[in-house]
C-alpha cells in the first residue's frame, strides 16, 4: 500500500509553461492528504529557492527533500544533510575560472554566481518568476560558508572533463544549460530513503513523480515511479509508468490510474 508520495517541483508540480500548479494537481494533493498519505517535495531547490515558490505551491507538505537530497527537513527538524567536500570546492573554483564557466554556489539561505553569461540569462528566462537570479559574489565565501550544491553552466559534452578534474562529486542534470553538482554519496534516492526512515516507512510504500534527469534515481528507487509526459526519454525509460504532461492533468491521471484517488 502506498503511504508516501514524493513530487519534483519544477516541471512536475509547477508547469514550465504557466509557472503555476494546475488545479487538477492541487485537487489530487488534497485528496491524498485527506486519506492520510504523506506528501513530500523532492527538488534540486534550496530552502531559499523553495520559499520563493511557496506562493505558487500554496500547499503544506509533510517534508522536503531539497538540494537533490543533500538537505532533508520534516517541519523544523533537519533529518539529513550532506554538503560538498572541501576538495570538491577547491578543485572546481580554479577549473571553472580558467574556462570561464558560469556557476551558482548554493548555500541554504543564499545562492550566488561567480559571473553571468548568456546561459545564465537563458535559464532565468526559461524559469520565469519561479526563482530569482542570484547576485554575483566572491567565491571565497566557500571558505567560511557551507556550500551544498553547485549549478555549473556546462554542456553534457563537458561533464567528463569536469568530473576528471573535480573529485568527490557526481552530476545531476535536468536542463541542457547547466548541471547540478552534488556530493558523490548524495542524490534524491538517498534523500527519499532518509525521509522514509524518519517516518517509519519503506520504499515499498512510496511513489514518486518526476520529469528531469535528476529524478531518474528517485523514480527507480520508489515502488512506483511515474514520469510526466513532458519528461525526456531517459526519464520515461526509468519509470514504471508514464502519464500525460503536467499541463494536461498528468499527476491527477496517474493517481487515478493507481487507485489512490478518484
Amino acid at each position: 500500500m502506498i503511504k508516501a508520495v514524493f513530487f519534483d517541483i519544477d516541471g512536475t508540480l509547477l508547469s514550465f509553461h504557466t509557472h503555476q500548479m494546475p488545479q487538477s494537481t492541487r485537487t489530487a494533493l488534497e485528496q491524498l492528504q485527506e486519506k492520510g498519505i504523506k506528501l513530500f517535495v523532492a527538488s534540486g531547490r534550496s530552502p531559499r529557492a523553495l520559499a520563493e515558490a511557496e506562493h505558487l505551491l500554496r500547499f503544506s507538505f509533510d517534508g522536503c527533500v531539497l538540494l537533490n537530497g543533500q538537505y532533508c527537513i520534516a517541519g523544523s527538524q533537519v533529518i539529513h544533510e550532506l554538503p560538498l567536500s572541501t576538495a570538491t570546492l577547491q578543485a572546481s573554483i580554479p577549473y571553472m575560472k580558467q574556462r570561464q564557466i558560469a556557476c551558482e554556489f548554493v548555500e541554504l539561505d543564499y545562492t550566488y554566481l561567480n559571473h553571468v553569461n548568456q546561459k545564465v540569462l537563458e535559464l532565468r528566462s526559461f524559469l520565469g518568476p519561479t526563482v530569482s537570479q542570484p547576485p554575483v559574489d566572491d567565491t571565497g565565501r566557500t571558505l567560511s560558508h557551507t556550500t551544498y550544491q553547485l549549478c555549473a553552466y556546462i554542456s553534457q559534452q563537458e561533464e567528463i572533463g569536469f568530473l576528471t578534474h573535480v573529485p568527490n562529486c557526481r552530476l545531476a542534470r535536468w536542463n541542457p544549460l547547466f548541471v547540478d553538482v552534488i556530493h558523490e554519496l548524495g542524490g534524491k534516492a538517498v534523500g527519499l530513503q532518509k525521509m522514509l526512515e524518519h517516518f517509519g516507512l519503506s520504499r515499498e510504500e512510496c511513489m514518486a513523480f518526476g520529469d528531469g534527469g535528476n529524478d531518474i534515481e528517485m523514480l527507480r528507487f520508489a515502488k512506483i515511479g511515474v514520469a510526466t509526459g513532458n519528461a525526456g526519454a531517459p526519464v520515461k525509460e526509468a519509470a514504471d509508468y508514464v502519464t500525460s504532461d503536467t499541463d494536461h492533468d498528468g499527476i491527477f491521471s496517474a493517481l487515478c490510474h493507481f487507485g489512490l484517488i478518484e
